[in-house]
């Protein structure tokens, strides 16, 4: 399962990873230093508006550079600095600190290129660790807030009447009158509610009507944003350890795979096969060109995965079980967007298999030549053009990049003797290439 994510202009958003973000062990018990009473309310300090500082000309300089070029590389950028009349020197610097700042991700298949995403990404990524330890720590405190709140009805039966005596009366009545202490006890998130005097406590009766499929409070959450890159490969390879039977993946672009993606994609294909799991996945046809991409399907098919390409693809999904799947976000970053609702995965791996049945095997790029599928290409980019997209989205639908995009768009142009896009749509439609 190829989830490499892509250089610009192919989104590199990779869906890596099952249910969520890991941010490493929670507090040990003694890290909050002692419980805390229930009945002592702990301060909570406000927080004070911090300004923002404009940044350094430097990395404001490197930030917009990098968002408009998508490289980091430092010698250029030492160029553009001059020009703007700034110490050179400061490129590498300022490309370290964007870095830290996850204002900008390197590309994991090439160093040399990056992704500046948009603040609020960066400011969202930046939180997700030290918010979910806030979250570990509340869950530790409440832990252990419950376990003393247990003991409040020993201590006020013991207290009230007088009988103390280690696992006595009063210890046994505290345990059946419980509820007496519910509020104090609800409070600190026990369950208070007391069994029958007369017998086993039985479940409440259920409300009239059908039981639904609201998820329980304990379920993972059906819609779940991941931040980082390292973290939504750790969730997909928790998910592809845990999936059982199939996985349908859609990975547009396919024309700049590395050999060493392609590796390690095939490691872990290989443990899925080897399981039984079914894998089916869609690529655009430029990625039947691309060297790295056909060691890799033909490794893959002969261990039992399917492939098949089509010139056009709905995005970036991969969808374990038909219960999990992965989508990514759309603010340029490189997180995703976790989905568990039942309806709506289902209605994804309905457009997957829509897509699949009209796409082509991929074993069939050798026998097809480049010349059937090169007249396929222009016959689909025509009808782009007469469409009205941009340079920009053809290209991205396309799954090439934009200046490969804009040659073939020039070509066309010249084979149709067209001045403009509308001239060209025009003799399109003369010459039929526009009929399906």
């Amino acid at each position: 399962m190829d989830v490499s994510p892509q250089t610009p202009p192919h989104p590199p958003r990779s869906a890596a990873t099952g249910t969520g973000p890991g941010v490493g062990p929670g507090p040990g018990p003694g890290a909050l230093g002692g419980a805390v009473p229930a009945a002592l309310p702990v301060p909570v300090p406000v927080p004070v508006p911090v300004p923002a500082p404009a940044p350094e000309p430097a990395d404001g300089a490197a930030y917009a550079w990098v968002l408009e070029h998508g490289s980091l590389d430092a010698a250029a950028l030492a160029a553009h600095l001059t020009g703007l009349g700034l110490d050179p020197d400061g490129a590498a610097p300022a490309l370290e600190r964007l870095l830290a700042w996850q204002l900008v991700h390197r590309d994991p298949d090439d160093p040399r290129l990056g992704r500046a995403v948009a603040p609020e990404a960066a400011m969202a990524a930046l939180a997700a660790p030290v918010e979910a330890a806030i979250q570990r720590s509340r869950a530790e405190l409440a832990h252990r807030q419950a376990l003393v709140a247990g003991f409040l009805p020993v201590h006020r039966q013991t207290v009230a009447g007088g009988n103390g005596a280690a696992g006595g009366p009063a210890i046994r009545a505290a345990g059946v009158n419980a509820a007496a202490d519910g509020p104090a006890i609800r409070a600190a998130g026990v369950n208070a509610a007391a069994p029958a005097a007369d017998g086993p406590a039985t479940a409440a009766p259920a409300a009239d009507g059908p039981a639904t499929d609201t998820p329980a409070a304990d379920d993972p959450p059906q819609l779940q944003v991941i931040a980082t890159l390292p973290e939504v490969r750790a969730a997909l390879d928790r998910a592809s350890a845990e999936c059982r039977s199939e996985v349908l993946t859609s990975q547009p672009g396919g024309g700049s795979r590395v050999p060493a993606a392609m590796e390690d994609a095939l490691r872990r294909d290989r443990v899925l096969l080897a399981r039984g799991v079914r894998m089916r996945t869609l690529y655009h046809h430029t990625a039947r060109f691309n060297g790295p991409s056909q060691a890799y399907v033909e490794a893959a098919t002969a261990l039992g995965a399917e492939y098949r390409t089509a010139h056009e693809l709905f995005g970036r999904l991969i969808v374990f079980d038909r219960e999990l799947a992965f989508l990514p976000l759309d603010d340029g970053s490189w997180g995703a967007l976790v989905v568990r609702q039942k309806a709506l995965v289902a209605y994804l791996c309905e457009i997957f298999e829509q897509t699949w049945t009209l796409a082509r095997p991929f074993a069939e790029a050798a026998e097809d030549g480049f010349g059937q599928v090169a007249q396929e290409l222009d016959q689909t980019i025509v009808r782009m053009l007469a469409a009205g997209l941009k340079d920009e989205a053809i290209a991205r639908r396309l799954g090439m990049s934009l200046r490969t995009a804009r040659r073939h768009i020039a070509d066309i142009m010249d084979e149709l003797a067209a001045d403009s896009r509308f001239q060209a749509g025009v003799a399109a439609a003369r010459a039929g290439l526009l009929d399906d």
